[in-house]
């Protein structure tokens, strides 16, 4: 009986977590570059009550019976696929098409993003907005911008 509950008690976490995972996408869905969690789940342990047989001339052979003993979260991995695209029809904003992260300074380290969502300082600096970190250099200091555009070589 302890061994059912428990199995009950370890089911019920692991759907709460799924549940927070659900929830977390949804809450996030309409945030620029969010990327999906997804979970995975697996066995704990299982117990044999009966064991298989090999067929015989005679008789068909068994599969072993077993009685699983619960389920834990595996992992919660992001989905780094490629999401779609939105023109915002800013000058500035930028959409990251394939692998890859901007790279941006928040002053004393280098942060990596997906969001696009920039602008320019009064410094002329290429920055997201919301904190002020400058997006770093891309390409070769002898592109105009430090990074390509969409069409051009």
């Amino acid at each position: 009986m302890a061994s059912a509950l428990q199995t009950a008690v370890l089911g019920m976490r692991a759907y709460q977590e799924m549940l927070n995972v659900t929830g977390n996408n949804i809450a996030n869905a309409d945030t620029t570059a969010y990327k999906e969690d997804r979970i995975t789940f697996s066995d704990m342990f299982s117990r044999t009550l009966s064991r298989g047989m090999r067929a015989s001339e005679d008789v068909g052979g068994t599969n072993p019976i077993q009685v699983g003993l619960g389920v834990r979260v595996s992992s919660v991995d992001k989905n780094m696929g490629q999401g779609s695209f939105t023109s915002t029809e800013k000058d500035f904003d930028l959409a990251m098409d394939g692998e890859g992260f901007f790279v941006v300074n928040d002053g004393t380290s280098n942060v990596f993003t997906r969001d696009g969502t920039f602008d320019v300082d009064s410094e002329g600096y290429l920055v997201d907005p919301s904190t002020g970190n400058r997006v770093q250099r891309i390409g070769t200091t002898g592109e105009e911008f430090g990074f390509q555009l969409q069409g051009s070589t």
